[in-house]
């Protein structure tokens, strides 16, 4: 068996997230297609992590295995003749049997895009939320620095849709570091951490939308830990602003 890691960049607009699901467009359904068609096999594709419907990446990274002797190289150039122009096979190598995708991941990283300016561009408008209207924009860049280190994040998650998941999951999660920064006509937080509960970064952006606002003092985002109540932080931004960048491992692994 061959072990083939994936480094895949999709526009998750047209999509309803990363995992499969009967009767819908999903990343990981186009990218078992294509290896069907290729190999002839029924293969699992293992993800980092299940980015949600409208949910962009980078640098989302899958592995797989197969009986195949394609190479690396091979299967990238069949992905790309055949995925939709929306998802890209980037980079394709055979890692070793013991590599997983998920598993492996040392952090990822991941960014929000929040367009400040009047008008929204025509090539941009779905990879960003429009926002002009006044943000203490210094209150957001302290606030971001809140969420660092290891807290329990229910307040900013959402039920990952199964009971047996939920109950078994923990909601402590280590952030490694994350920021708000200033880009031209755009603000931009950044975030990276060991791993992320579902709807995790989108609640944390419009947890900082409300400190921008006023409405919420960077510190009291400890408080918001506390309490472990989803509706005493801010909105689930929507999801287009929202892109996987990349996903980190201890070591690069060969075949």
């Amino acid at each position: 068996m061959h072990n083939i890691k994936l480094t895949v960049a999709y526009d998750g607009t047209e999509f309803h997230g990363w995992q499969s699901q009967p009767g819908q467009a999903t990343i990981q359904g186009a990218l078992a297609d294509v290896l069907r068609k290729i190999t002839q096999e029924n293969i699992q594709i293992h993800a980092a992590g299940r980015t949600d419907a409208g949910v962009h990446a980078l640098g989302q990274v899958a592995h797989f295995k197969t009986r195949s002797e394609l190479t690396a190289g091979e299967f990238q150039r069949a992905f790309n003749a055949l995925l939709p122009a929306t998802i890209r096979v980037v980079a394709s190598e055979e890692v070793g049997p013991d590599f997983h995708a998920r598993w492996n991941a040392l952090s990822k990283k991941y960014q929000y895009r929040i367009y400040r300016g009047r008008v929204v561009p025509p090539f941009e408008w779905r990879f960003v939320l429009h926002y002009p209207f006044p943000l203490d924009e210094e209150a957001m860049l302290k606030a971001a620095r809140v969420f660092e280190g290891e807290h329990d994040f229910t307040s900013f998650a959402a039920s990952s849709g199964s009971e047996e998941e939920d109950k078994d999951r923990t909601t402590v999660r280590v952030i490694y570091s994350a920021e708000v920064m200033r880009e031209g006509e755009e603000l931009t937080f950044r975030v990276r951490g060991k791993s992320f509960l579902r709807y995790m970064v989108r609640k944390m952006v419009g947890t900082l939308i409300e400190a921008g606002k006023g409405r919420l003092k960077p510190e009291e985002i400890e408080t918001l830990f506390a309490v472990k109540d989803r509706s005493k932080s801010g909105m689930t931004v929507p999801p287009q602003g929202l892109c996987l960048m990349a996903v980190e491992y201890p070591e690069v692994w060969k075949g």
